[in-house]
């Protein structure tokens, strides 16, 4: 049994407190059957349950209320709780998020009554199209260029490793307008998957099964109306973009982290070594304490990232880095002692332990690898003493 006593942080409130208590008991009675063995069938049916229910009610605002907003704390806590039941789960409803965070937050009335309504109810499937073969880290060295031609523009370039590559019906596309060097000159586009000259080049398989794919586009066009706020702002756009989203990697990571420490708490008082329960050892005792500790801190760091942003800090940057380095460096700890408790067991494939060490590793490299994360916060050290 998960400890819950978090919940009861001055970070959260009594609206957190039950949605985290509803979802942990929708996700018991509606991810256990969820059929893995085909993993493009698998997000289409988690994303159609999850929208069926209103749980994606809260990965996108309400485009018929212009005061709704996103709460990263409420995303988080999702995150968390769906990593804990299935790591697929969690990967469905990060990216109608992750996909549709640019309408969300940039839209146009007209694009967010187009594409939300059905995003939230799971009836399209979102992506979020930054990263390209020679640039992932580096944003501002994008070279996809996208052409004003007339009444729309033209696309052109390669992007990869894309999230819901193959499956998505909607693609958020970062590409290079020109207005001026490196990152003052990239824009954000709405590009739906039927568009011409827009095709899926290469789908990539990882280590954790989750629909990845190199993306292509040649003379794509699109209208002028799929330009998501200015010309020239989407590096600004995809930051922002990162900064509500990327606090929820680190709760996702700790939902991973929360089961690991759970089946490791769980093996240790089950299992006997030399006559008595393995947990009776001081060393296993040491390692349990060790993944306590780990869980609590990341769960600090990340709730509070999200309560700076939801209480209307403009860039939480410097926190969401924090949150997202320590949570996933510690879920691989976490799992990693999980995985030595459970000795050969431990990487028995399709035992909790062996997903949860595939499923945690890509988390320390996407939206921002962990050495990234370690830049962003000491520049934000140094400019502070400038």
């Amino acid at each position: 049994m998960p400890d819950k006593t978090f919940l009861d942080w001055p970070f959260l409130e009594d609206r957190h407190r039950v949605l985290a208590t509803d979802l942990d008991a929708w996700a018991t009675d509606n991810l256990a059957d969820i059929d893995h063995g085909d993993t493009d069938a698998a997000c289409r049916d988690i994303v159609a349950r999850l929208g069926r229910d209103g749980w994606l009610n809260y990965s996108a605002v309400d485009p018929d209320d212009a005061l709704s907003t996103l709460d990263v704390r409420t995303l988080c806590l999702i995150r968390e709780t769906l990593a804990r039941h299935d790591g697929l789960a969690d990967f469905a409803f990060a990216m109608q998020g992750l996909g549709t965070g640019a309408i969300s937050l940039f839209g146009t009335d007209a694009q967010k009554r187009e594409w939300l309504p059905r995003t939230r109810a799971g009836d399209v499937l979102s992506a979020f199209a930054l990263t390209e073969p020679k640039s992932g880290s580096d944003v501002a060295d994008i070279a996809m260029t996208a052409v004003e031609d007339g009444d729309g523009f033209v696309l052109n370039g390669e992007k990869t490793w894309i999230s819901n590559g193959g499956i998505a019906g909607l693609y958020v596309v970062f590409a290079r307008t020109g207005e001026a060097p490196g990152a003052k000159g990239l824009s954000a586009f709405i590009v739906p998957a039927d568009t011409p000259g827009f095709e899926i080049a290469e789908r990539i398989e990882v280590i954790a099964p989750h629909p990845l794919a190199r993306l292509s586009f040649t003379d794509c066009r699109i209208p002028k109306s799929a330009l998501l706020g200015e010309c020239g702002k989407g590096f600004r756009i995809a930051m922002s973009v990162l900064d509500v989203f990327r606090s929820t990697v680190g709760a996702a990571a700790l939902g991973f982290a929360r089961r690991a420490l759970d089946e490791g708490v769980n093996r240790s008082a089950n299992r006997h070594l030399f006559g008595a329960p393995l947990g009776d050892l001081q060393m296993v005792q040491g390692h349990l304490a060790d993944m306590a500790l780990d869980v609590d801190a990341a769960a600090l760091l990340i709730y509070r990232a999200a309560w700076t942003k939801d209480r209307g800090a403009p860039r939480v940057s410097r926190e969401a880095s924090m949150a997202k380095l320590y949570a996933t460096e510690a879920a691989q700890r976490v799992i990693d002692a999980a995985v030595q408790l459970h000795g050969g067991d431990g990487v028995r494939s399709g035992t909790v332990v062996e997903k949860l060490y595939r499923e945690i590793r890509a988390l320390r490299i996407y939206e921002g690898a962990s050495d990234v994360q370690k830049v962003v916060i000491a520049r934000h050290l140094l400019a502070e003493t400038a």
